[in-house]
Parts: C-alpha cells; structure tokens; sequence
C-alpha cells in the first residue's frame, strides 16, 4: 500500500476524537499530515489573496510610472528610459525561475514565499530612503515643471540596487504564491477540489484589484511629483502584506521539496540515450516502478506511465546491467530512473508547445501598456476642462476583469456545465484559453477600427500628434474592455492549467511558465515593432508607427496582430488536441475534467 492510501485510510486521534486529515499528501507546519478541519482551505485562501493584493499595490505603484521618474528625476531621455524599463521588467520575470526552482527544489513554497518578500520590502524601503535622502533634489522637483539636479555615481548606484532588489523580491515571490494558495486546498476532495479551480481566478482578481490602485490614487500622486509619498505607500502596503503572511502561518498547509529537478531532467535523457539500442516490450512490463520502501516521502503522487516519447522509456528499461547492480545494492540513477521520474519529463515536454503558443497572445497582451496610451494620447482626453491621462484608460480593462470574472463563475460555468449534460463543470483550461485568444483577436480588430476613425478626424497637419485627433478617448473603452475578459479565459486557464498539469514537485515552475510568457511577450513585440518600422520605412516613409501618429498607420499594426494571433489560435488549437493529461496514481481520471485535452 503506497503513502497516498495511507493517508487516504489514517485518521489523527487527538482528544479522543478522530479527525479527517488531506487526501493529497499535504502537512502541516510541523511536517504531520495536515488535519482538514485545522489547516487551509478559504481561511489560508484569503489571507494568500489580501497579501497578493497589497504586494501587488507595492509592486506597480513602482513600476507603473517608473519611467516618468528615470525620465524626471534621473534625467534619462525617452529612450533610454524605456530601454531601462524594459530591462528592469524582463529581470523581474526571470527571477521568477529561480524562485520556482529554490521552491520546487529545496526551500518550499512558504519559506520561499517569506524570503523573497523580505528582499522585496527591503528594496521599496531603500528606494524610499534613497528618493527622500538625495534622489529628489530640489525639494519637490519630479513633476512636469521642477526639474530634478544631477546625481552621483553613488546615489546612481544606491537607485538602481534598489529597484532590482524589488524586481529580485517580487520575482521569486510571485510564482510561489499562486502555487501556495492552491496548496491550501485538497483537489482530492470533491468540494476543496472545486474551490482550488476558484482560487485562481480570485488570486487574478485580486492582483488587478491591487494594481487599480496603483494605476489611479498612487500614479496620480507620482505624477504629480509626489514620488517618496507613493514609495513610501508602496513600501508600507509591501510590509503590510509580509505581516499578513506570517500571521497565517499555523494554518497553512504545505508539500515538501523534492530537490534538484534539472538534474532528475538529465538522468533521464542520459539513462535514456546509453540504451538508445535496447529492444522493449510494447506494454511496458520491463520498466521499473518504486515500490513502497523506495519511494521519497515527500507526499508526491506517482505518475503512471503513458505512451507517448517512447524514447525516454528506455531509460526506465530494466537491463541485465541493472538487476546485477540492484543485487549488489546500487542504485544508479544516470543509469536506471523509475517511471515516475521519466514521465515528469514527458509532462514537462507536452507543455512546452502549449506554452509556446501563448507568447503571442502577451504580446497582444503588452500593447495595452504602451501602443493603447499612445494611441489613447493622440485622442481627445479632455471632458470640459478635467484632462483624462491616457494610461488610466487601463482601469476599464481592470474593471473588465473583474466583471468577467464573476461572469464565468456565477453564469458561463454552470450553464456550459448544463449544456455538456455531464459530471464536468464548465469549460475546460484548454478551451477557455483558445476563447482567450478568439477574444484577443477581436480586441485588435476593435483597436485597429477605432485608429482608422481617429485618423479620419485627426489634424494631419499638427506638429505633435497629442490630443489631435476629435474622437474621443472614451472610443477606446471596447479594445480594453475585450482585453480585460480575454485574460480571464487565459491568464486563469493558463493558471489552473499549469498547476494542474505539472507534477507535485514542479508547481511553481508551472506558475513561472505563465511569468516567462509574458516576459517573452514584451521582448517579441519590441522585435515585431522594430521589424515593422525597419520594412514599413524604405523609401523615406513614415512608417506604421512614427512619432507621430497622424503620419502612420497603426491601424495595420493592429491588424497584423490580429491576423498573427488567428495564425497562433489554429497552431493552438492542433496543439491542444494532441496534448496529453498528467495520470496520477489514485485519481480517478474520468472525475478530472480540468486536465481533458478537448477543445
């Protein structure tokens, strides 16, 4: 009888009283089976959402106007700036992998949760000491009429330390956090199991709920030169959240780290190709299986063994080599790997494609931060004399997801759910990101429409193109608004997805791959516009995006995103359809309905 039946038959005598404890292998702090009624559930679930919400307030009320203050205040040109910017962010997502692996490999998910935060409150803490100190000299400069003195190489130094241990803290935090608040809940239990496929949908609420905030009350006292006021807002809303997090911590459920998994990778695919010649039985009889006393106690569910990447079964392939070293007691992992270990590779390989076809949906989704606020800047933004800042028009699309969130939980989900006139529930991940990407598509068709009315009634004539055009801001409400439902389908299918498809010991690598496909989003579409520029201006043309817009065409740009993303969602759609479910041992696969291939 392996741990997961143990566990499933064991129940914890305490005051004479039995009581039920996790079904998935979960302990509690002190590394006992996790007693059901004492620990998780939506009690450690909220907390884990109001710490989201607040850290995420911290974060981008430093990243929303970061580059009005290196443009202000450090005295960088646009360029620059911007270039500065993109660094910053792209470092932030690729800490993200590292946080996953110290989780997934030797920490667990709760002490790397708390690390990352502390470096995280620490870098606001030295950003806001080091603006109120000597950053922002004289006194109030920052804004658009007081401009800031030089700085030196020191002070220089002390700015940029800051903010990339802010991209260190919220990088290795941010991965684990989604993966932990899942851990809270048991998907081995018919009602936990349903509230742990809710839980991500929150936690997305919760992260644009935080950056609301951010984007209107604190990007509105940064622009107003009011920089120390929002750090300092944003370092206390990041202690905050580290407060909230400790406190929970008796009730927090957790699952143990199951070491190195890249070197787990590489015993595979070395055991692999040294019997590259062997000949095997087709039903897999000569592969080996831990049996209950070799297997880690670590609570991680078996994978059973599935037929595709017949290659790497070999390293699972039980050679006369290998019965003469078990007899002798040795165990050679570089030249015998239990099945377990090779379909974890096979898991992560079946994601890759999937993964791969969602880049081109964060580059739709990056436009919203930059091409949406030019555009936006080149429209009428005035309503009597209140100035509308073009980069506020993103709370339409925070408010969008807040609506369909709600939408899909309380309406779509139950009534597909009649429909299908099955035990599932709703729509599967897999579907709900191919809907994320139909609704991406119709987001840049709208975006592309609305910039061919605002070049109609645009002064073709102005030198500089901000506020030219008649058409009113307010006609860019749609292209956020279908943006905003489009990441419910997919960054919360992508979400659950990932959780759920990973092994045990990979989860916070899954939630980093969501992070990793945005961040490869910004660095494509920086390349898509510069190749796009590079063609669209021979022969001394202006180009579809010059700076200014009047004189391009940035309604074809939109277009070819749409058009590249209707290319994705066919190479999506036959992806899906040979994609593969993770079997685990003790689950049954018919109750599994978020891990169906189907689209």
């Amino acid at each position: 009888m392996d741990c997961l039946e143990l566990y499933k038959q064991r129940n914890l005598k305490e005051e004479g009283e039995e009581e039920e404890v996790t079904l998935d292998g979960s302990v509690d702090w002190n590394g006992r089976p996790a007693i059901r009624s004492k620990s998780g559930t939506w009690v450690a679930g909220t907390i884990i959402l109001l710490n989201q919400g607040l850290a995420t307030l911290a974060f981008f009320g430093i990243g929303v106007n970061l580059v009005l203050f290196l443009t202000r205040v450090m005295g960088q040109n646009n360029a620059d700036a911007a270039n500065s910017v993109s660094k910053w962010t792209g470092t932030v997502y690729i800490f993200s992998l590292v946080g996953a692996f110290l989780s997934d490999s030797y920490w667990g998910r709760y002490k790397t949760c708390a690390i990352f935060q502390v470096i995280f409150v620490m870098g606001l803490i030295s950003l806001s000491l080091s603006s109120y100190l000597f950053l922002i000299r004289p006194k109030d400069c920052g804004n658009e009429t007081v401009v800031c003195g030089k700085h030196s190489s020191m002070e220089m130094g002390m700015f940029y330390l800051s903010i990339y241990l802010i991209a260190l803290g919220n990088g290795g935090y941010q991965p684990n956090i989604a993966t932990f608040g899942a851990d809270q809940f048991d998907e081995d239990h018919s009602k936990e199991g349903y509230s742990k496929v809710a839980f991500f949908s929150y936690f997305y609420l919760a992260l644009n709920l935080g950056s609301l905030f951010s984007n209107t009350i604190l990007g509105y006292f940064e622009d107003e030169g009011l920089w120390t006021l929002g750090f300092w807002t944003s370092a206390g809303s990041a202690f905050a959240a580290l407060l909230l997090f400790l406190v929970g911590t008796p009730r927090y459920r957790h699952f143990k780290p199951c070491g190195n998994p890249l070197s787990r990778f590489c015993q595979v695919l070395v055991a692999a190709s040294r019997k590259c010649g062997v000949q095997m039985t087709p039903n897999g009889d000569d592969l080996y299986v831990l049996d209950e006393k070799e297997s880690p106690n670590n609570g991680n569910r078996r994978i059973l063994h599935t037929h595709g990447f017949k290659f790497l079964d070999r390293a699972a392939f039980i050679s006369s080599r290998d019965l003469e070293d078990k007899k002798g007691g040795i165990n050679n992992p570089w030249h015998l790997c239990p099945i377990t270990q090779v379909e974890e590779v096979k898991c992560i390989l079946r994601l890759l494609p999937i993964w791969l076809c969602t880049i081109i949906y964060s580059v739709v989704f990056t436009q919203m931060a930059s091409l949406f606020v030019e555009q936006g800047a080149a429209m009428k933004t005035t309503i009597s004399h209140f100035k509308i800042p073009p980069a506020s028009m993103s709370s339409f699309d925070i408010l969008s997801v807040a609506v369909f969130i709600f939408f899909y939980r309380r309406v779509l989900d139950p009534l597909v759910g009649k429909l299908k006139k099955t035990s599932s529930k709703g729509l599967t991940e897999l579907q709900r990101m191919g809907v994320g990407l139909v609704i991406a598509i119709m987001a840049m068709v709208s975006a592309g429409i609305v910039e061919c009315y605002r070049l109609k009634y645009a002064n073709q004539g102005c030198l500089h193109c901000s506020g030219s055009s008649s058409l009113s801001i307010f006609w860019q409400i749609p292209q956020y608004a279908l943006i905003g439902a489009s990441e419910v389908f997919m960054y919360v299918g992508q979400l659950e997805f990932f959780n759920a498809q990973t092994p045990d010991g990979l989860k916070s690598f899954g939630s980093a791959l969501c992070m990793t496909s945005i961040s490869l989003g910004n660095y494509v579409s920086c390349l898509l516009v510069s190749m796009v520029m590079k063609v669209s201006t021979e022969d001394h043309m202006p180009g579809w995006i010059p700076g200014n817009l009047n004189r391009g065409h940035l309604d074809r740009f939109y277009f070819l995103l749409a058009a590249l993303t209707s290319i994705d969602l066919i190479a999506y759609i036959a992806c899906a359809k040979w994609f593969k479910s993770i079997q685990l041992e003790g689950k049954d696969e018919d109750d599994d309905h978020h891990t169906s291939c189907k689209v």
